[in-house]
């Protein structure tokens, strides 16, 4: 009995090919085109391969990159047109390899170079690996100038990751502070400048990092107003007092510098241009004291987020809710440096109703 080619064409027409946009199949390499490349994955005609999605990068040599008869994983990224053809990508799996990658390197606060694309409104666009990354200008190091950063390479560490969305928001500042803090020592003197004023404290920014200057660690006396004492931008120093390198976080203290209670309240110029020789005495006090410390401090993405009241429409960081921690009352080291130190004992702090309450609040 002869099997005729209309056969032949209703046997292929009854076989049901299920192939969808999306979907990941297995296929050989069959021959080239100038265009691109033909790969058989089992369907009524051989598949069809782009030449701009077979790689992320350019490619000097197709033979070599896919040898034929070579097998590889491909997606559907157009279904069967009228002959049953369907069309593949390599590079579409490859940027779902970069989404999981990046989302590992967010689990684990790891960092990665990326070079800048293009401006923005409130930041920078990057390419990260095929896909296109946004860094807000609150998470830059350098938030001045953002044309002169276009082709530039920085290192950033990535805040939020949703492939869903197409949404990759990455930060600078933060894979700066994760290097400097490294670098960071408890008793360390820092000069730096404020860059934010809350009720609670201040933050500083130094060395690519920014710590929290509680405002119960200004001075071993009260301190009502931190508005009327400081501005933005004022240069600062101050002496580290914790350093936590899992929550990224940084404590700083200028009471430690004091040498009476509320000496930074009446001379704060005199305290800083004597800072170094005061915070190596308060060094060696802290050393000898071995005073435990728990005062909350901030992390860089929780800084950037408060800068100026910068929240582009674009950043899809979530800084950490400020109402999110209490923190404890900040009497570090008043007692301890006071006795060690020879000083005259400040009297037990006492909180009035109208203060702030201590802590990330």
């Amino acid at each position: 009995m002869s099997f005729s080619t209309d056969d032949f064409a209703k046997a292929l027409e009854q076989h049901d090919y299920q192939f969808q946009r999306s979907q990941v199949v297995r296929g050989k390499v069959v021959s080239y085109e100038s265009d691109g490349i033909y790969i058989d994955i089992g369907g009524k005609a051989a598949a069809f391969l782009p030449l701009e999605e077979a790689s992320l990068g350019r490619i000097a040599n197709l033979a070599e990159y896919l040898p034929v008869d070579a097998e590889r994983e491909f997606m559907i990224i157009r279904e069967q047109d009228a002959d049953g053809q369907v069309t593949l990508s390599l590079r579409q799996i490859q940027i779902r390899q970069s989404w999981k990658q990046m989302a590992a390197l967010q689990e684990e606060s790891q960092s990665i170079q990326v070079r800048v694309s293009g401006v923005n409104r409130g930041g920078v666009t990057v390419d990260v690996r095929g896909i296109r990354g946004f860094i807000p200008r609150s998470h830059l190091v350098d938030r001045e100038n953002l044309e002169a950063l276009v082709g530039k390479a920085l290192t950033v560490s990535p805040i939020e990751v949703d492939p869903e969305r197409k949404k990759l928001v990455l930060s600078q500042r933060l894979a700066t502070q994760a290097a400097s803090l490294g670098q960071l020592e408890i008793g360390q003197l820092v000069a730096g400048k404020i860059v934010s004023i809350k009720p609670f404290g201040l933050f500083v920014e130094f060395s690519g990092a920014t710590g929290l200057l509680h405002i119960n660690q200004i001075s071993k006396n009260y301190v009502s107003s931190l508005e009327t004492l400081f501005s933005h931008g004022q240069p600062l120093k101050a002496v580290i007092l914790d350093v936590d390198d899992i929550r990224k976080r940084v404590s700083l203290s200028t009471k430690v510098l004091e040498n009476f209670p509320g000496e930074m309240l009446e001379n704060l110029s005199e305290v800083m241009a004597t800072a170094e020789s005061r915070a190596e005495t308060a060094r060696l006090a802290m050393t000898a004291a071995k005073v435990p410390v728990s005062q909350p401090v901030a992390t860089d993405e929780l800084a950037a987020a408060e800068l100026d009241g910068e929240q582009p429409e674009t950043d899809g960081a979530r800084a950490e809710d400020l109402g999110s921690e209490e923190a404890a009352p900040a009497k570090l080291l008043a007692k301890p440096l006071a006795k060690l130190l020879d000083q005259p004992k400040s009297e037990p702090e006492s909180e009035p109703k109208s203060e702030p309450k201590s802590g990330l609040a």
